[in-house]
């Protein structure tokens, strides 16, 4: 049976930024020092010593405990269209596979304003659609899930009536209306995926979508 993790190392770093402050073991390459006895032959660089002529030991990133905190977005927003009955069924499956490397892995839920400090990785699951300071919000290490509905994703060119859940205004929509607001989306879906993927993962699910194909083909799981 095909285990998972969550992928939790940002997909586009910054420049020149380190994987890891402590040197060890099963990391990630740190350095060249030069072959002490007792050294592993394993660890040996062997490219090195042929154009040198002299051992060198490979230093690799001491791998860090994963640590996982997840928060499901209660706005009012998520109600719409199931898509917070979604969420809630990919969260189950997210927080299931973080146990798996973090047995104290928690589900919090709320607002995202109101999402509370903690260590490690912050999974978020959430449409997104608050006019929230995203780049205030979401900390340096994310995974962002960013759930909707395929009718938020192409409204359809027609009159409507459109109310927002979380003022209760109320204003009509035509066609040139529903080309503006297609045009606004794309531009802040595209902005929040950029801010996440440097500070870690992110997947656009829509509401009815395979949740585990769709989280292996966006980066955000990976098999063990």
């Amino acid at each position: 049976m095909t285990r998972y993790r969550i992928a939790s190392k940002p997909y586009l770093p910054y420049p020149g930024e380190r994987v890891a402050r402590r040197k060890g073991l099963g990391g990630e390459f740190y350095e060249l020092r030069p072959y002490a006895p007792g050294d592993e032959v394993r660890r040996v660089h062997w490219r090195a010593y042929a154009k040198t002529g002299r051992l060198y030991t490979r230093v690799e990133t001491a791998p860090e405990r994963a640590r996982f905190r997840l928060f499901l977005d209660e706005s009012e927003s998520m109600r719409l269209h199931r898509k917070l009955s979604y969420a809630e069924e990919v969260a189950g499956l997210l927080l299931k596979i973080a146990r798996q490397e973090d047995p104290l892995a928690r589900l919090f839920r709320g607002k995202p304003a109101e999402i509370p400090p903690g260590r490690g990785t912050l999974v978020l699951l959430t449409d997104g659609l608050d006019p929230l300071p995203w780049a205030r919000i979401l900390p340096k290490r994310v995974v962002l899930v960013q759930v909707l509905a395929p009718v938020e994703l192409a409204p359809p060119l027609e009159e409507v009536l459109l109310r927002d859940v979380e003022t209760g205004e109320a204003l009509p929509a035509g066609p040139e209306e529903v080309r503006a607001y297609r045009e606004a989306l794309g531009a802040h879906l595209k902005a929040l995926r950029l801010l996440a993927l440097l500070r870690g993962r992110y997947a656009l699910l829509r509401v009815g979508d395979p949740p585990l194909p769709a989280l292996l083909r966006q980066g955000v799981l990976e098999p063990l």
